[in-house]
């Protein structure tokens, strides 16, 4: 049995798409927010593998394609983000200048608990582009020359904290206004956290594609000098 599965060139995207149904079940079923379906999914993947003892790299040789809808799937927010144009033209200083204060924000906390830690240079920029959506992150961390797998998995981490938490962090912090709401999660938890914007609403879900974007530009620009910091 476990040689059919390692010999499968489909298993990784069967296991994936069918651990993600299965979250989708249970956090219809349950209304649990820590039950979320990407976790879930992740969390029976992780599993799966350790128990039936097949290797990533077999799993990743089926999976690998799910990841190629990535990018079209990210440009797909420009449809939300059309469809509230109207509120995009009428807080768009507001707008812009949550995103900049949240790039700046996030880039000086990392490098402020990198001096706290003693945290070296490599692991440094490593960090720095967490924010991003997957594509642009990568990018980042190959041109300052830091771990790509450090990058990766602070990435998942910060896309599942703002998709589990954002509604939560949002009424704890009396954050009500959508457009506000949007920029917040975008910009602090790219593709992910937007998935939940998205599902909160529709101007949060448009905002929240917007900061993704925006976000990505503006630390391509900023991250350069705190780079250079540590």
């Amino acid at each position: 049995m476990k040689e059919l599965f390692i010999n499968s060139a489909n298993f990784g995207a069967v296991l994936t798409i069918a651990t993600f149904l299965l979250g989708r079940i249970i956090h219809k079923k349950t209304k649990f927010f820590l039950f979320s379906p990407l976790l879930v999914s992740i969390t029976l993947c992780i599993l799966t593998l350790l128990i039936v003892k097949i290797p990533y790299e077999k799993y990743l040789t089926g999976a690998s394609w799910i990841g190629f809808f990535l990018t079209p799937s990210t440009v797909c927010l420009a449809v939300p983000l059309y469809e509230q144009f109207e509120k995009l033209k009428q807080n768009w200083y507001a707008i812009l200048g949550g995103i900049i204060c949240g790039v700046i924000s996030n880039l000086l906390f990392i490098f402020l608990m990198s001096l706290f830690f003693k945290i070296g240079h490599t692991e440094y920029v490593s960090l720095l582009p967490k924010s991003l959506t997957t594509a642009i992150a990568l990018a980042l961390t190959d041109e300052f020359h830091g771990f790509v797998p450090v990058t990766v998995m602070m990435v998942i981490i910060t896309g599942n904290i703002g998709n589990l938490f954002a509604p939560q962090l949002c009424r704890l912090f009396r954050i009500k206004d959508p457009v506000a709401k949007g920029v917040a999660i975008g910009t602090s938890s790219h593709a992910l956290g937007t998935a939940k914007a998205i599902e909160m609403g529709d101007i949060e879900g448009a905002m929240s594609g917007l900061s993704i974007a925006v976000t990505g530009l503006l630390t391509v620009v900023f991250a350069p000098f705190f780079a250079s910091l540590i």
